[in-house]
């Protein structure tokens, strides 16, 4: 006689499917916010190897590096797909056939547990910019670094408030080439000389603040209101682009936005998506690895809490 099946009872009744566990909330949480950080530094993978397959810098066993590190992205995202699904209290038998793997198989091989101190312990990759080659220089985007937004801005600043650098550099205790360097991006900035310049120039110091966050890698404050902040932020990016008018930005993102999406990302309401906020910050000549995290915040803020109307 053949072993009884898994499946059945020794009556022969069918037993209960084990592909369907009791929801874990608080898990299928987890595993959600995970696979925005998957997808996140799937991005920062691809556009390296965007950049360096464009510009000729990544040799064979760079690009194969590249692809192994998607490729084990993937398979790291399969994992949190299949046990988000068994914490929702979904059929993995959804998940089987797309997986080309058996329900007993996807649930031994991507263990709950596993999953979760593989997560706990997962290292972010970090945006790399790769410089185009002098053949393709001509065609490629101008990306910004963060460092040289923040400084454009506070150039064009000192420019139209007409206050001179021997001020600024007479208010901070430095030399005046001390100004001029931090000011054409070739000197780092600390929080407190971007304070001064503003104040010398009469602007809001608050306005530069996420430019000077993101030029020194400096996370928002929990205090700060994620949307808003985002706002400013763009709006921070328009200004050290020169303030351009609407029509420029968007024959810029090569008309793939409209100017009610330009008002909106930058003064509200709500927050647009990320087909919206990745072709801007484009256009207004920075890294879209900045903004995508700020933007997340602010989707997530968004959407539970009122800050969608403001």
């Amino acid at each position: 006689m053949p072993p009884q099946s898994r499946s059945q009872k020794t009556d022969g009744a069918p037993r209960p499917g084990r592909s369907v566990p009791s929801a874990d909330a608080a898990r299928a949480s987890r595993c959600t916010e995970a696979l925005r950080d998957i997808a996140e530094d799937c991005t920062v993978h691809s556009e390296a190897l965007l950049l360096g397959t464009y510009s000729g810098t990544l040799s064979n066993a760079d690009l194969l590096q590249r692809f192994i590190d998607l490729q084990n992205l993937v398979d790291e995202a399969i994992g949190v797909v299949v046990v988000r699904q068994r914490s929702q209290g979904a059929p993995l038998a959804d998940l089987a056939p797309i997986a080309k793997r058996t329900e007993d198989r996807l649930r031994k091989k991507y263990n709950p547990l596993s999953v979760d101190l593989a997560l706990a312990t997962r290292r972010r990759p970090k945006p790399v910019a790769a410089a185009p080659s002098s053949e393709t220089a001509a065609n490629a985007p101008t990306l910004r670094q963060p460092g040289q937004r923040l400084a454009c801005a506070l150039t064009l600043m000192r420019n139209g408030s007409g206050r001179r650098q021997r001020e600024i550099a007479a208010e901070m205790g430095v030399d005046e080439s001390y100004v001029s360097r931090m000011l054409s991006g070739q000197r780092d900035l600390s929080w407190k000389h971007v304070r001064i310049i503003c104040e010398v120039c009469g602007a809001d110091p608050e306005s530069m603040k996420p430019l000077w966050h993101a030029a020194a890698n400096v996370q928002p404050a929990d205090a700060d209101d994620p949307v808003e902040y985002l706002r400013t932020y763009l709006r921070g990016l328009h200004y050290a682009a020169g303030s351009p008018e609407p029509g420029i930005v968007l024959a810029a993102a090569q008309h793939s936005l409209s100017v009610h999406d330009f008002h909106r990302a930058l003064h509200g309401p709500g927050v647009p998506d990320w087909p919206v906020i990745e072709p801007l910050t484009f256009a207004l000549q920075s890294l879209p690895n900045i903004a995508r995290p700020l933007w997340r915040r602010a989707q997530k803020a968004a959407e539970n809490g009122p800050t969608t109307f403001n």
